[in-house]
């Protein structure tokens, strides 16, 4: 398999691969293929993987493309504007990666739950108690809301995140949180109760943009249901 991310801010992932090559994905997730590739759509792995996508808010079927000819192309892309990032793993190592940034995979490569087993991380830490665990040997494409930023801890060495900024981290990477030090920085700091805080060794993948930031960030501009909005609708049917 041969790939190339094009698209800038709206990005795709268009992959090459020989006869036989397959790839899995989450459903949605294809933009365009070559007439030489076969879609199969299946639970890829039974009842409790279907169960365990459920949890991580992907969709519970995935859809598995196979080449039929050599050259043969297909194209995936995001859900908003972001940006693709490729991982590539290596004798069965694994990565722990926040809900929904799965977007598809090539090789010998399995996605399960992952589960934060610290209380506080899991309350607090902006990613939840269940995140997922993408395992194996071969290339995963991630979506990344905004650029993605990577970060090399050494053994015993932090990095202090925003929640939401955390796309992923090597399986050796531990999470847990911190609380926001001074009365005053905490009410108009503007950044929370909490931060995320990752220690390594391994690398961090985190993100510039998350989504729910972009989101409040367009609250302010969006229009606002009129109050006569309901009265107009009663006068038209009373008026019949």
């Amino acid at each position: 398999m041969k790939y190339e991310i094009k698209g800038g801010s709206f990005p795709i992932v268009e992959c090459v691969l020989d006869k036989g090559e397959k790839m899995i994905t989450q459903s949605g997730s294809m933009c365009w293929m070559d007439s030489s590739i076969s879609m199969d759509t299946s639970s890829n792995g039974g009842l409790g993987k279907v169960v365990g996508r459920l949890f991580t808010r992907e969709h519970l079927f995935q859809n598995i493309y196979t080449a039929n000819e050599n050259g043969a192309k297909i194209t995936f892309g995001t859900c908003v504007p972001g940006s693709i990032m490729a991982v590539k793993l290596t004798g069965g190592q694994s990565i722990i990666c926040q809900k929904s940034a799965f977007l598809a995979s090539y090789g010998n490569v399995e996605m399960s739950v992952f589960f934060n087993k610290k209380l506080g991380a899991g309350l607090f830490g902006g990613e939840g108690f269940i995140m997922q665990k993408i395992t194996g040997e071969g290339t995963v494409f991630l979506e990344v809301d905004g650029s993605s930023v990577e970060f090399e801890l050494a053994e015993g060495e932090t990095k202090i995140l925003s929640t939401g900024y955390l796309v992923s981290m090597d399986e050796t990477c531990q999470i847990d949180i911190q609380t926001v030090k001074g009365v005053k920085n905490i009410f108009l700091g503007g950044e929370g109760l909490f931060n995320t805080v990752i220690t390594g060794p391994g690398k961090v993948l985190v993100q510039t943009m998350p989504l729910a930031r972009l989101a409040n960030s367009l609250i302010p501009y969006l229009p606002k249901p009129s109050s006569d909005s309901g009265n107009t609708v009663l006068s038209m049917f009373n008026n019949d």
